[in-house]
């Protein structure tokens, strides 16, 4: 059992790597203008920091600071969400690519607050 769930903690973390790589592809792709640039930089921290902080998380010393650090991803996991259906919404970007962001956005999200939840079950 121990050998699937950290095989499974790995497979998020370069699910967000290659969630991050994706994401600067496509916020390379956006058109040059200023509106296009402001919101695409904030898409970029927000989308970067989930497996940023998922990294942290691993070298946290403690499980009540492992569960923070989850909790962050899953808020920058929130606002990335945010931020591609402003692009999507607002006619600034492909909404196909912007929807296959948004489903695994949404998926890594919700493998987060699953774990979250366990976590907070869990007595420190």
């Amino acid at each position: 059992m121990q050998n699937y769930k950290s095989k499974s903690k790995i497979d998020l973390k370069i699910r967000c790597y290659k969630f991050s790589l994706e994401l600067i592809r496509f916020i390379e792709s956006l058109e040059k203008q200023r509106i296009s640039w402001l919101i695409a930089d904030q898409l970029l921290r927000a989308g970067t920091s989930i497996g940023a902080n998922l990294v942290e998380a691993k070298a946290s010393s403690s499980r009540l600071e492992y569960k923070k650090f989850c909790e962050i991803a899953l808020k920058s996991a929130n606002e990335t969400k945010y931020w591609l259906g402003l692009l999507r919404d607002s006619g600034k970007a492909d909404r196909e690519k912007v929807s296959q962001l948004l489903q695994e956005v949404n998926e890594v999200s919700n493998i987060l607050a699953s774990g979250i939840i366990t976590l907070k079950r869990k007595k420190f």
